[in-house]
């Protein structure tokens, strides 16, 4: 198979709108119109609870991980940076997914799932940011953003497949993870962010995200 299918294929891999179909299936709801509007994880845990959140989860997970793991054993090319095509691709699927009027979720865990596959040592510094930045603020978007910042310093002092490339494209994905919650950005800064296990949020109502 031509690389270019491979693109293609990842890109429709990642637009499988994993939030959204578990959604309609479980409760009936249309997750773009509960909570934050995102279709991602957070926002499943958030309206539907962990028992719906888990699953799609593991699923945006695998759908960063498998272009990028296994498209480069059937590519017929020898190019590493191929493989940071693949993941590029099944992120801005996940982000701008056709299934859903282009419109999806802020793409972390699929790009965790891209990270699994070329520097998981990396990965898992960024998650002990995530974990403890979550466990202290209650906030994932804050989370989300410190792990974004910690990423590329992590991809540089770990192993990664990809050579400088992977460097490269850990810059780019935490700008972009930025640029995405610039929102959020906004909200932790007047207070007003959503906060997991915390009754009366100052932010209740659903304020959409851009995307």
């Amino acid at each position: 198979m031509t690389p270019l299918l491979l693109v293609v294929a990842a890109y429709l891999l990642g637009a499988t709108p994993t939030s959204f179909w578990v959604g309609r299936a479980i409760s009936g709801k249309d997750l773009r119109r509960e909570g934050s509007g995102n279709l991602g994880a957070t926002n499943a845990l958030r309206v539907l609870g962990w028992k719906a959140a888990l699953p799609v989860l593991v699923v945006d997970l695998a759908k960063g991980w498998a272009p990028v793991a296994l498209f480069p054993l059937i590519d017929g090319s020898s190019a590493s940076w191929l493989a940071l095509i693949y993941g590029a691709a099944t992120i801005m699927g996940h982000v701008y997914s056709f299934w859903v009027g282009f419109r999806g979720g802020k793409g972390v865990a699929t790009s965790a799932g891209v990270f699994l596959a070329l520097a998981p040592w990396a990965l898992l510094a960024a998650f002990a940011v995530w974990l403890a930045a979550v466990m202290t603020s209650r906030m994932v978007s804050l989370g989300s953003i410190l792990a974004a910042i910690v990423l590329p310093l992590a991809v540089y002092l770990t192993p990664h497949a990809g050579g400088e490339w992977t460097l490269v494209f850990s810059t780019v994905l935490a700008v972009f993870v930025l640029w995405a919650h610039r929102a959020n950005m906004g909200r932790i800064r007047r207070g007003e962010e959503n906060r997991f296990g915390r009754s009366g949020s100052p932010r209740s109502e659903r304020v959409p995200d851009p995307e």
